[in-house]
């Protein structure tokens, strides 16, 4: 690809990433306002998490996978607030002291540091809510077939089956030997499952049939692997103040990573090799996939 079109691709990706954080932030100022009674507190916490930080990769790609079948903007903009604001429980779940014991997130103080555990824990459970709440109003879809669905393969994302369950693997790993073939399980569940969501709720948004849906998983699959590996590698070599949190923490908890079972540069041809291989799942669809292309290829090439 000629470097001025990988220009242009990459000034397209950040102007729409700032359009969606921009969208994400002012759904979550809709969603989460400010009260003058007792949970004002649980509010604010909730605000801090979701609202100005993070890459917004998740409803990135249902924006971008919203564009090959001409779905509504705002109607994907609130299935992506959903599948943000479960991110963003799991994330003050994960950095509470009984699990990493966190201190920075996105560049700020986590939630436990900044309002204490209880509330920590209040505001995660209340975004995990608020997701199902946002999938299951009217406003996102008329179809309450759709809306069902939405809110069943959320859940299965999030759950036993998907996220959590990713979690509680890698809990038990550490301090263990894992193969391959383990920690990519592990990884399509912990990270790779709402990403795969994000994807497949555009499919789902315009009722495409199953068998239809396997170029878009496998496309999700291979990137959910491929920022995996990135993160690993920043975790490993990154530096710190662009990462927005502290780095080197899989090698002090002892924690196999593609990292340390392949080494850093096994580990960055291997995250090539997966965004050619999710690029080519694209190859039926022209410039409306462009978008996908674009965050495929900054799988690879960020910082953070």
């Amino acid at each position: 690809m000629p470097v001025e079109t990988i220009d242009r691709a990459a000034e397209e990706l950040n102007a729409e990433t700032a359009r969606v954080g921009r969208d994400i932030d002012r759904l979550f100022g809709e969603l989460l306002p400010t009260v003058a009674d007792g949970r004002d507190r649980l509010f604010e916490a909730m605000r801090h998490a979701a609202i100005g930080g993070g890459k917004r990769l998740r409803p990135l790609l249902t924006i971008g996978a919203s564009r090959l079948f001409a779905i509504d903007r705002e109607r994907a903009l609130r299935v992506g607030a959903a599948i943000e604001a479960i991110h963003v429980y799991s994330l003050i779940h994960d950095d509470l002291p009984c699990m990493d014991n966190a201190d920075l997130r996105r560049g700020r103080a986590t939630v436990h540091k900044a309002f204490g555990e209880a509330v920590a824990v209040l505001a995660g459970d209340s975004l995990h809510a608020l997701a199902f709440e946002i999938l299951a109003d009217p406003l996102t879809h008329e179809d309450p077939w759709v809306r069902s669905d939405l809110v069943l393969e959320l859940a299965a994302a999030a759950g036993p089956s998907g996220m959590a369950g990713g979690q509680m693997m890698d809990l038990v790993a550490e301090g263990q030997t894992l193969d391959l073939s383990a920690i990519t399980r592990l990884q399509q569940l912990k990270t790779g499952a709402l990403i795969e969501y994000s994807v497949e709720a555009a499919c789902i948004m315009t009722k495409l049939p199953g068998e239809a849906r396997t170029p878009y998983r496998g496309y999700a699959r291979n990137i959910g692997l491929a920022f995996q590996i990135a993160d690993d590698l920043i975790d490993h070599s990154g530096d710190e103040t662009a990462a927005g949190k502290r780095t080197g923490k899989d090698a002090d908890a002892g924690k196999a990573t593609f990292v340390s079972l392949l080494g850093e540069e096994r580990a960055r041809q291997q995250a090539n090799f997966l965004v050619e291989q999710a690029i080519e799942h694209l190859s039926d669809h022209g410039d409306e996939a462009n978008l996908l292309r674009s965050i495929a290829r900054f799988a690879i090439e960020r910082d953070h």
